[in-house]
């Protein structure tokens, strides 16, 4: 997430240097409350990108989405998937984009709500790479467990136990945690180990 990373999209996507957005979008990821939805996640979302780059169909967008994507993280708020998608749906109507674009990168941050099913291929690679922590090393994932807690540390054990089983289950549930190929057969069984060994630990 460096300055020549934001500068060479911005120049692809034929922008203004938006230095102040920069600035303002470092500041969040870095802000003392993020343990995991900080800069290191980014920076990890923005290397898997590069892998599947020839993948997607609007790469710009993708990218611009995975910058967005946890602008906007309140522990305590429901709501942060919507307002990083605003920021980022002001941000590109103040630099003149196509109604189009502003359109798909709001649906791809949106995606993030992990919901619902994903409705096309660049949102399943975005998704899929938001998911990809869940089926990192044994050592990363319990390293992002432990973030995650951080996080919600104002929320009493037994219901943080609770709440997290379920969320857990609910990707174990599915009949794919990954959607696209590549992310599927890449990390799906290292993620249902990884889930299913959190779950008993809790």
């Amino acid at each position: 997430m460096t300055p020549n990373q934001w500068q060479k999209l911005m120049q692809s996507c034929e922008f203004a240097d938006n230095t102040e957005t920069y600035n303002a979008l470092l500041a969040a990821y870095t802000h003392k409350s993020r343990h995991y939805h900080s800069t290191v996640h980014i920076d990890a979302c923005l290397r898997h990108l590069d892998k599947v780059r020839n993948l997607t169909h609007y790469a710009n967008e993708v990218e611009l989405a995975l910058w967005f994507h946890d602008a906007i993280y309140v522990a305590r708020k429901s709501n942060n998937e919507l307002e990083s998608a605003n920021w980022a749906k002001t941000f590109l109507v103040n630099n003149s984009a196509e109604s189009e674009v502003v359109e798909r990168v709001f649906n791809l941050v949106m995606a993030t709500l992990h919901c619902a099913p994903t409705r096309t291929l660049d949102e399943s690679l975005l998704v899929d790479i938001d998911l990809s922590i869940l089926g990192s090393a044994e050592e990363i994932y319990n390293a992002f467990e432990t973030a995650i807690r951080l996080e919600y540390k104002w929320v009493p054990y037994f219901l943080y136990k609770k709440k997290r089983i379920e969320l857990l289950q609910g990707f174990l549930n599915r009949e794919r945690i990954y959607t696209h190929n590549y992310f599927y057969d890449a990390l799906e069984t290292q993620a249902r180990m990884n889930i299913k060994r959190s779950i008993t630990v809790l």
